[in-house]
């Protein structure tokens, strides 16, 4: 299989750290095209610039994520302003809302604001971290009006639609194979193919057969054919229109 464009990734996460330069060097050699590493903080978008600066098909995502607010310098986004600018940064992210922790949501609110005003600014898409906090998320992104993708989308098919109405790309992930998927079933029927990006969340959220499992974005080839399956469509098809759904969007012109 070809067309791999994996949309969201992590590889500066700690259970890479054994093989990461390996797994790295061959990932194109298992059809993978394309690779957003999205970072999580200062030091991981500064981490995420060295991988795509080294690697041809890896591209960069700067961001500070709602579980990292922890000790957020005050000038950071003057910080993520500079970091954009580099050749390989095509997104502002992960950023976003996170319910499930007790992280006070004045803070989060503020950082989410604040980031998307940045992308408004640098014209750059933004990804989007969603967990437990889908009405204020939405409500935001109605405010502000960003480019870019609701990652790993857990919200319903209603929402879907409102994301949808804004412009914005449906990020779908191993869940989708889950046996328990039925709201993310009803997303992937819900959205047109062609606001749809494929992407691991890696090493986190592995599809089936390797639910529990550390991911890697050559297991999109799993994501790909549940949604063939669903759109009636060859996995083939589907890994050709995601891929350049993702380039279109991060506005990444083909290799």
């Amino acid at each position: 299989m070809q067309n791999i464009f994996d949309t969201h990734a992590h590889y500066d996460d700690s259970k890479f750290d054994d093989d990461r330069t390996e797994l790295l060097e061959t990932l194109p050699q298992k059809g993978v095209c394309n690779v957003v590493n999205q970072a999580t903080d200062l030091k991981t978008a500064q981490i995420s610039i060295e991988f795509a600066e080294k690697y041809d098909y890896i591209y960069a995502a700067v961001g500070v994520h709602p579980e990292n607010l922890d000790g957020l310098p005050d000038n950071y986004i003057s910080v993520l302003r500079e970091l954009a600018k580099r050749k390989k940064v095509v997104a502002i992210g992960e950023i976003g809302l996170d319910y499930y922790y007790d992280i006070p949501k004045d803070f989060q609110l503020r950082v989410f604001e604040e980031q998307l005003t940045l992308a408004n600014e640098l014209s750059m898409p933004v990804c989007v971290h969603d967990r437990e906090a889908h009405g204020d998320i939405l409500s935001l992104l109605k405010k502000y009006k960003p480019k870019g993708v609701v990652h790993c989308f857990s919200g319903s098919r209603e929402m879907a639609r409102d994301v949808l109405k804004l412009g914005m790309y449906i990020g779908v992930g191993g869940v989708a194979t889950f046996k328990n998927a039925r709201k993310a079933i009803e997303v992937i029927e819900e959205t047109p193919l062609e606001r749809i990006v494929l992407e691991t969340d890696a090493p986190y959220l592995a599809p089936v057969p390797f639910r529990g499992k550390r991911n890697d974005s050559s297991m999109i080839i799993y994501i790909a054919q549940k949604v063939a399956e669903i759109k009636k469509l060859s996995t083939e098809e589907i890994l050709k229109i995601t891929c350049e759904n993702a380039r279109k969007m991060y506005e990444i012109n083909s290799n």
